[in-house]
């Protein structure tokens, strides 16, 4: 018996992929399908993929061409499969020709003809067509409109701000400048709000208002009461509101999140949280510490990530000690958060004008987890116990910093109609609280 192997994604099955698979049956008489994991097509730049695994493997099993499938899960795994399986001929679309000659050293190789005028790039890219608008005077604004590059039927429409100074000149070139917000509601279906904390609230209001889909970078208001109040406009009006931690979207911290849930390390007693960056604070006048991220809006919604995603937002206490660089005492340049839960403690340290070694640590009653500086961009942690032979420490790739990945869960929110956040709305909501609390002195001990 002859026997055949083939890989693929199979995403949006169609009519390509079932002569493919018809052709690749053809060549023998035992035909095995390989479907990629979601993690797998990742790393190797595939990050739009719309259905989930076990969608992919029911679509290429319900074509009944294939005697076998299979996951493909590691780089190399063709290889152990072709031994594995005893195949004889391994064949993939002529896309690829040249890609899988090594192979040939272990059976024969054969690339087929694609079908003309089918990809389901192209069926994502017509499924998709969201203009997005970009909002702010951030540097970050840079970092998201390359990203979007990767995610298939994303259009920027074009780019409001309040202070141009702040805009990267590859995005000042690159895309038309509105004059008002108003104006760029007009052409966009959704938009990418990095404006100053303070504007987000009345922004992400009168983008909703306009029946826009609004991702913002956190916080998205300033108060606990203003942040609900957004969130239900959203549901009134029908649209997708999304609040932007990229940190939440890299794969190595959704990792650790599912391991230190499942209980390698026992019950997490203790979340410790630092995230810091030096700026020359004390050199600014009033009028431009005034236009500056403090730390709590900069760095607090990474900080409290963590903590309210393992411990949850229902604290019994909390404390909060800022040391300010302004006498209205609404820039801190370093706070100290402390939490109190029932059976856990947590604490948190934010700076943007001063410098801490930025790590976390999640401590259990079997061991702890270990992410080094700067963790919220890590693509690396340690399972560690008391006997260091028993340390487990696990990599994965970090592509655009999360950032990709956000803004492909964002488009996948806006085509299902529901939301697809990696962010509960409880989160978003403790950390507006948070931050209005600090923004205004609400038993707040200053330094």
């Amino acid at each position: 018996m002859k026997k055949v192997i083939t890989y693929g994604t199979y995403d949006l099955l169609h009519y390509g992929h079932i002569r493919l698979l018809e052709r690749a049956k053809a060549l023998g008489d035992y035909l095995i399908v390989g479907v990629t994991a979601d993690d797998f097509d990742k790393t190797r730049g595939k990050i739009n993929v719309q259905q989930s695994l076990m969608e992919r493997l029911e679509a290429v099993r319900a074509t009944g061409i294939a005697d076998e499938i299979i996951v493909e899960e590691y780089e190399g795994q063709k290889i152990d499969d072709i031994r594995r399986y005893g195949v004889d001929i391994f064949t993939v679309g002529s896309d690829w020709k040249g890609k899988f000659d090594y192979l040939n050293e272990y059976c024969r190789v054969v690339y087929l003809e694609r079908t003309e005028g089918i990809s389901s790039s192209e069926l994502r890219e017509k499924k998709r067509q969201i203009c997005l608008g970009l909002v702010g005077e951030s540097l970050l604004l840079d970092k998201f409109e390359k990203e979007s590059h990767y995610v298939n039927g994303i259009v920027v429409s074009g780019i409001y701000t309040g202070n141009e100074d702040f805009l990267p000149d590859s995005v000042k070139s690159s895309y038309t400048r509105f004059e008002t917000y108003e104006e760029l509601l007009e052409y966009s279906d959704a938009v990418y709000i990095v404006s100053h904390p303070t504007k987000h609230y009345e922004q992400v209001k009168k983008a909703l208002l306009s029946g826009k889909h609004v991702l913002c970078e956190s916080p998205m208001a300033m108060s606990r009461e203003e942040c609900e109040e957004v969130y239900e406009l959203a549901e009134k009006k029908g649209c997708i509101l999304m609040e932007a931690i990229k940190t939440a979207y890299s794969t190595a911290y959704c990792r650790l999140l599912l391991l230190a849930k499942s209980g390698v390390i026992g019950e997490v007693v203790s979340v410790d949280s630092v995230c810091t960056s030096l700026r020359d604070i004390n050199s600014l006048n009033p009028l431009d510490i005034s236009n500056e991220w403090n730390s709590i809006c900069y760095w607090g919604p990474n900080a409290m990530l963590p903590i309210f995603q393992l411990l949850g937002s229902q604290y019994a206490e909390r404390s909060i000690a800022a040391h300010f660089a302004d006498e209205a005492k609404k820039f801190d340049m370093f706070t100290k958060i402390d939490f109190i839960y029932h059976n856990a403690v947590a604490s948190l340290k934010v700076g943007n004008g001063v410098k801490s070694e930025g790590e976390l640590v999640i401590s259990g009653t079997k061991g702890y987890i270990y992410v080094p500086a700067p963790w919220w961009k890590t693509d690396y942690f340690e399972i560690r116990y008391e006997n260091p032979n028993d340390n487990k420490r696990y990599f994965y790739q970090l592509d655009g910093e999360g950032i990709r990945y956000e803004i492909v869960a964002f488009v996948k929110s806006i085509e299902m109609g529901k939301i697809n956040s990696y962010i509960d709305k409880d989160v978003s909501l403790s950390i507006a609280g948070i931050v209005g609390d600090l923004y205004n002195g609400n038993q707040v001990k200053s330094f």
